[in-house]
């Protein structure tokens, strides 16, 4: 087994099982334990150091964990999109490669769907008055 097959099984299976209930109820009980603890330590920079690094330690690997499932997760996902709009007869096939395009190009494209939007929303509320006419002459 590869270095990246196993890092790919060991962070989905963590990404996983810290999305638990269990793992949650594991982490404040250590953090419960840890309270209860303070005066048989007297409060002290040891004591008050374990559960700092401890947390910083966790952070610290958690963030490459989550980061790597994000991908993953976002790459499946854009690739499942990518499908539909491929599959979808008068969809626009220009955005099949929408993330490869620069900052300047996504907000020329998403000002021109938010132009669209408002447009359907301004037909639809003429069709929606025509139809409140046709009731009220009608009714």
């Amino acid at each position: 087994m590869s270095l990246k097959s196993v890092f790919n099984t060991v962070a989905k299976r963590t990404a996983y099982a810290t999305g638990t209930p269990w793992t949650f109820i594991a982490a404040v009980s250590v953090v419960v334990i840890w309270g209860i603890t303070g005066p048989l330590f007297d409060f002290n920079d040891t004591w008050q150091l374990v559960i700092n690094t401890g947390t910083t330690i966790i952070t610290f690997l958690m963030v490459f964990l989550i980061q790597h499932t994000q991908n993953a997760d976002t790459a499946a996902m854009q690739i499942k999109l990518d499908e539909l709009i491929r599959v979808t007869a008068h969809a626009n096939k220009q955005l099949l490669d929408l993330e490869e395009l620069d900052e300047e190009r996504l907000e020329e494209i998403r000002k021109e769907y938010e132009r669209m939007a408002r447009e359907a929303g301004d037909a639809l509320q003429r069709v929606r008055a025509c139809r409140n006419d046709e009731q009220e002459k009608g009714g």
